[in-house]
């Protein structure tokens, strides 16, 4: 018999310091991918936003250096840096280096009424996860600096000089013995300094970019931005409804009670989602909170009482709706509290049970007075809530329809899904297909054990234009939802999801994007949960299939078709003359060095053919198992919702009813588009 393990006080681990952040970096900023290496952006950001928001800073500078590094710098009162009385060490020290230590926690003379950033929490762990911080003081009229290396004090506190500014600069460089990658990306910073411009009146954030080699999704970008915006959350709600067509000016108020400062602004359009965001301590409430539960049920009741009050709606009538009134609603919610609870360390969740009663009374007092003195305005957001009450009444027929229809027709299932053997979803994937012709060699090359075909036919609607009862008459989009089995509208459930991976497989040409693009955006407006959990993804087919004597190989990108080229002996020149066989092939013959020829072959007389797949019943079967479909040799991109403002703005701009944005949009982007089919 083994001998047992001791277990005793030696097995106990302590970890001092800022030892637990590096441990268990998870715990603190959510993960060690981008998101994470952003996070830490945040929390340093964060801090300076929490001088703004004190009534003491007025400009935040960002900078992206070319070594790697981040630095934030504000013109706040500067981070104290004489000695701690019971500690005997600057301040400063303290704060970067100690878990929950920071003005935020000092009570009623701290300074901080309110706090977004948890300071000594954020600016400690960044420490923690850095390979070299620098902290920069402008205070007393002097700079005072003390550099850090993964959470320890590296240097004394110094002063380097005399200044007449005050302030604070921090810069770190993010540690790559934890982080995935350590590149930031411009265009994911700036998203959160606008935002954060929006919720803070009268301050600016700018960012600047000094890396020489940028990342190509950030060479579009200018390397300056400044934000700042005097009209607050009401810009915001301009901001978010651009690219729609709006009933009227948004809709702003705001109050102190007891509980917190509560502001809100909205505004409604003639699309038929609602997009509410909720902020505390202008921390981006993702998973909402009580503060937004206040909100919803304010804006129900002060709409149906208006109503009734007017007489719009009668003693027979049913009252309003939560989601009728919501219909193509824009909200931003922003509250601010001296002590507030997130569920999570990344502050996802408001708890402070107390905003959601003075939400509602702020709401209930505040909207119900704009409605009063506005009736022309107030009538047109009641005829709009009514127009999507009564479609909701015809979507819950057309919905209960579809849900029957999946039960009645069992384990049968709709019209042309070719279902797999295995009824365990952990292991099952369903493709979506366009046309019979794909989705024959599909169904043929599948292994039929875990992988289901469901092709569709034509283009299906575009639901961003349509609400669900027109959404649900469509029998494409009704076989979808049967065969995914999760329901629609208010009794969708994603524990019923039938299928672990949900793939959408078209072809590599223009009408197979505008068909990704239609299904995309059923499955943001109407499924976005199947997204978030990580279920989505798009497959991607080859574009060639290259050719040299015994050799074929495949080429998924245009960059991808020159690298099997110049490997099989074939260098491209040119692109703009070309023969064919038979079968319509391209034939690459360079025997001769010649300028106009489309390449030239390094051995004489060879020769390979380019065959370029547009759609995807171009292949048998087997090669499409092979290219597209093989566990072992496939590649699919998981669609994400990192960040769901801007794909909200993007499938609003491209699919929804006004052109000018839509248009605007291409005359931006057409020059970045390669390899158009037309």
């Amino acid at each position: 018999m083994a001998k047992k393990e001791q277990y005793n006080a030696e097995q106990i681990q302590v970890l001092e310091g800022l030892e637990p952040v590096r441990k268990r970096p998870g715990m603190y900023i959510g993960s060690t991918d981008t998101r994470g290496l952003h996070h830490c952006v945040y929390e340093v950001v964060d801090n300076a936003i929490d001088e703004a928001m004190a009534g003491h800073c007025n400009m935040i500078t960002v900078t992206l250096h070319d070594d790697g590094s981040v630095s934030c710098e504000d013109n706040g009162r500067g981070i104290p840096v004489d000695i701690h009385p019971k500690l005997k060490k600057p301040a400063l020290e303290i704060v970067l280096t100690t878990l929950h230590a920071g003005g935020k926690f000092g009570g009623d003379d701290s300074g901080y009424k309110v706090s977004g950033g948890l300071h000594g929490v954020g600016s400690s762990v960044v420490n923690a996860l850095s390979s070299f911080m620098r902290a920069e003081v402008y205070r007393n009229n002097k700079i005072y600096s003390q550099e850090y290396k993964r959470g320890k004090t590296m240097t004394k506190l110094k002063v380097e000089g005399s200044t007449k500014k005050n302030g604070t600069k921090i810069i770190f460089i993010p540690d790559t013995e934890i982080f995935d990658t350590v590149i930031f990306s411009l265009d994911t910073i700036m998203t959160r300094l606008r935002q954060q411009s929006y919720l803070t009146r009268g301050v600016t954030v700018a960012i600047l970019d000094e890396r020489k080699d940028r990342p190509e999704e950030d060479q579009r970008h200018p390397r300056l931005y400044r934000f700042h915006f005097e009209g607050g959350i009401s810009a915001y709600v301009s901001h978010l409804n651009e690219s729609k067509d709006r009933i009227g000016v948004p809709i702003w108020f705001e109050k102190e009670t007891s509980d917190g400062c509560v502001e809100v602004a909205l505004q409604y359009t003639k699309s038929f989602q609602e997009h509410v965001v909720s902020f505390a301590n202008n921390i981006h409430t993702t998973e909402g909170g009580h503060h937004l539960t206040g909100f919803k049920a304010a804006l129900t009741r002060t709409i149906n009482a208006y109503a009734r009050a007017q007489s719009i709606l009668k003693e027979k009538d049913e009252n309003l709706s939560a989601d009728d009134v919501r219909e193509g609603l824009t909200a931003v919610i922003s509250v601010r509290l001296k002590e507030p609870q997130f569920e999570g360390q990344t502050k996802s969740k408001l708890g402070n049970a107390e905003m959601k009663t003075a939400v509602e009374t702020v709401v209930n007092e505040k909207l119900a007075e704009y409605m009063e003195e506005h009736p022309s305005e107030a009538k047109d957001i009641i005829a709009k809530c009514l127009l999507a009450s009564r479609a909701r009444l015809a979507a819950r027929a057309a919905r209960d329809s579809v849900i029957r229809k999946g039960v009645l027709e069992g384990m049968t299932l709709p019209g042309k899904l070719a279902d797999c053997s295995s009824k365990d979803p952990a292991e099952s994937e369903l493709f979506i297909v366009e046309g019979d012709s794909a989705g024959g060699s599909a169904k043929q090359g599948r292994n039929r054990q875990f992988q289901a075909i469901l092709p569709l036919r034509g283009k299906i609607l575009n639901v961003e234009q349509a609400r669900l009862d027109r959404m649900l008459a469509n029998n494409e989009i009704k076989s979808l939802i049967i065969a995914l089995g999760v329901g629609i509208g208010d009794v969708k459930d994603l524990s019923k999801l039938r299928y672990d991976r949900v793939v959408i497989m078209t072809d590599a040409d223009v009408d197979g994007a505008h068909i990704r693009t239609l299904l995309l955006t059923l499955f943001f407006r109407y499924f976005p949960e199947i997204i978030e959990a990580g279920h989505l993804y798009i497959a991607q087919p080859p574009l060639y299939k290259i050719s040299k004597g015994k050799d074929s190989r495949y080429a998924y990108t245009e960059e991808e078709k020159g690298d099997v080229l110049r490997d099989m002996g074939v260098d491209i020149k040119q692109e703009d003359e070309s023969e064919e066989d038979d079968n319509g092939d391209e034939i690459l013959d360079g025997a001769e060095e010649d300028e106009t020829a489309e390449i030239e072959v390094k051995k004489k007389s060879s020769k390979a053919s380019l065959q370029r797949y547009k759609g995807l019943g171009e292949m048998n079967p087997e090669q499409l198992w092979d290219t597209t479909m093989n566990p072992d040799s496939r590649s699919m991109l998981r669609v994400t919702m990192d960040d769901a403002e801007k794909a909200d703005a993007t499938f609003t701009t491209l699919m929804g009813s006004e052109v000018a944005p839509r248009r605007k949009f291409i005359q931006t982007h057409a020059k970045g588009v390669k390899n158009l089919d037309i």
